[in-house]
């Protein structure tokens, strides 16, 4: 089974320090059912591909599922006495694929580069392919897992025999993912997502996997819209196990739990097109927001357990980056989820966290080109709404100021939520359109600020937008 890593950033071979595998040679690991290869297809300055090659042995195989004592957490090709010598598994990337790449890559998946540690921080263009994927539930499944991820998903069903068309498709896909990803972030989700679309690990699933998952998760899952389906599978179905995690998950993430404006997908515009989950699509044009103000020196207000802030960092042109929040636990979530202990010196004195109350004044965050206020104003009571103008635009008064807030008229387009019910149990009220746009005008006539009001996700033509954003800029 065969997994490859291309890059275009330049010089490209310096994906060799990455993996830390040197491109001119070929490099062999013994893994428990067989043997490891990392070897360089190609490898010049202006592409560089790294092959991962896994042969396995059925012997080795065989004897690595009887130390299991025969416990199969899931239906397998193995799981009669003929199959644990003719099965896929050769042939097919699945578990065991990735259990030798966490083998081969633990450096890169750490994120650890000791001769480019600033690149290794760094989002660089990548593409993955995996030509044979044992993949449960087809190319539709594999879109949904890794697109949320800011993959461009590539995923095509092989026949069953090319010769015989009309016996229809395999089991098995030929994937490719295009990105613009931090290397320790792709071979992270490629370490889940392989046995999840495999949906049969070789091994026996103890309870110390759940503690695994949420380590390589870290950063992306909790606020997956199929983290579900993707703890389900990784755990092997196993309901203890999964309930565990996802509630530690939902503990990481409060404002993201299921049913909530977070969380919820958007109705897909074709039946079976799967779409970025919303709390990813509002991130994406929180950043260009950002961007196109021409900000550098950033607060993220309210930051939560981070997820904004891990796409601010990852943009070079933000050279100072601060988050706040009231909660020191979430600004311990945040640390953990942007890897601050282990970025380099430099990356490192681009962030800072600060616990601080919105509604309050606070000296450390005047000057700044722009502050974001994300899913922040409706957890406020309204009769706080003013303190938190009056701290915000009054006294910090940044040039730019994005807020974001849900789309009360949208709610009628998400099954099980109940009539007059919010997104979060957590939020004070949700506003209309016209109400918001209301806040708006009346919050930039009082303290010198011009706006421009629009919405975030597919436009419904009877209830707007889901999420609403402003973009304030002081005059």
């Amino acid at each position: 089974m065969l997994l490859t890593l291309t890059t275009t950033h330049r010089p490209a071979t310096d994906l060799g320090h990455l993996l830390v595998k040197h491109p001119d040679r070929t490099h062999a690991f013994d893994v428990p059912v067989g043997t490891a290869h990392v070897f360089y297809p190609q490898a010049d300055e202006g592409r560089c591909t790294a092959a991962l090659l896994l042969d396995v042995d059925p012997a080795k195989l065989a004897a690595a599922r009887g130390r299991g004592r025969g416990r199969q957490p899931t239906a397998t090709p193995e799981s009669f006495t003929l199959g644990r010598y003719v099965n896929d598994r050769p042939y097919a990337a699945s578990s065991l694929l990735a259990s030798a790449l966490s083998r081969v890559y633990r450096s890169a998946l750490r994120g650890d580069s000791r001769e480019r540690p600033e690149l290794a921080a760094t989002s660089i263009p990548l593409e993955v392919r995996v030509p044979v994927l044992r993949c449960r539930g087809g190319a539709e499944v594999a879109s949904r897992l890794f697109s949320p991820l800011g993959w461009a998903v590539t995923a095509t069903a092989i026949a069953l025999d090319e010769r015989h068309p009309q016996w229809g498709d395999s089991r098995y896909v030929d994937l490719t993912l295009t990105g613009t990803l931090r290397v320790a972030d792709a071979l992270n989700h490629l370490y889940v997502m392989l046995p999840v679309l495999d949906d049969a690990k070789h091994y026996w699933v103890a309870p110390e996997e759940v503690d695994k998952l949420l380590r390589v998760g870290a950063g992306w899952l909790a606020e997956h819209p199929e983290r579900a389906l993707i703890v389900r599978r990784y755990l092997a179905h196993r309901r203890a196990l999964t309930d565990r995690a996802l509630e530690r998950l939902a503990a990481q993430c409060p404002t993201d739990e299921p049913g909530t404006d977070d969380d919820v997908s958007e109705v897909p515009s074709q039946a079976g097109t799967p779409r970025a989950s919303l709390a990813a699509r509002r991130r994406e044009a929180v950043h260009a927001a950002l961007v196109e103000a021409g900000a550098r020196r950033v607060l993220d207000l309210g930051c939560g357990a981070g997820a904004l802030l891990a796409t601010l960092i990852g943009d070079r042109r933000f050279t100072e980056i601060i988050g706040t929040d009231v909660s020191t636990q979430a600004l311990g979530l945040a640390a953990r989820r942007l890897r601050l202990d282990r970025l380099p010196e430099r990356q490192r004195n681009r962030v800072t966290l600060h616990q601080s109350a919105l509604t309050y004044r606070d000296e450390r965050l005047r000057g700044y080109d722009a502050a974001v206020l994300m899913e922040v104003i409706e957890h406020l009571d309204p009769p706080r709404l003013p303190a938190l103008e009056d701290a915000v635009l009054g006294y910090a008064r940044p040039t730019t100021v994005v807020v974001t807030t849900p789309n009360v008229e949208h709610n009628v387009r998400y099954e099980g939520l109940a009539a007059g019910a919010f997104r979060h149990s957590d939020h004070r009220f949700e506003w209309t359109r016209a109400e918001f746009a209301g806040w708006v005008d009346r919050v930039c006539a009082t303290y010198g600020y011009s706006a421009v009001v629009r919405g975030i996700g597919d436009e419904d033509p009877q209830v707007g937008a889901p999420t609403q954003l402003a973009v304030l800029t002081r005059i």
